[in-house]
């Protein structure tokens, strides 16, 4: 199962509502995560400009698109990007591929 990890920060209206109304979002989060396959594995909040982390996996890209499609819709976020997470194998694996990109700095 490939590993994700999401940030997003909330729009003013977004934080007006949660202030009137708290609310735990590591359940919102397994709402929109498990239904199309995935598990929620961290769900935590920053002091950035990001200010929420969500850590998941899921079983295929598209899913995950779906997802961050329909949150993005949703207007609750003002910003919202999806980064693909590499165990140190995986990485390992890329540089090894790197090289055989056979990539030339343009002159």
């Amino acid at each position: 199962m490939a590993l994700y990890s999401s940030r997003f920060s909330y729009t003013p209206e977004t934080w007006t509502r949660l202030i009137d109304n708290p609310e735990v979002h590591r359940k919102t989060a397994q709402s929109y995560i498990e239904p199309v396959g995935g598990r929620l594995h961290g769900f935590s909040g920053t002091p950035s400009a990001h200010t929420t982390t969500t850590t998941y996996g899921r079983p295929e890209n598209v899913s995950t698109a779906a997802v961050a499609l329909a949150i993005s819709g949703g207007g609750a976020p003002g910003s919202f990007e999806t980064t693909v997470l590499l165990t140190v194998d995986e990485a390992l694996d890329a540089l090894r591929k790197a090289e055989q990109a056979q990539y030339r700095t343009p002159s």
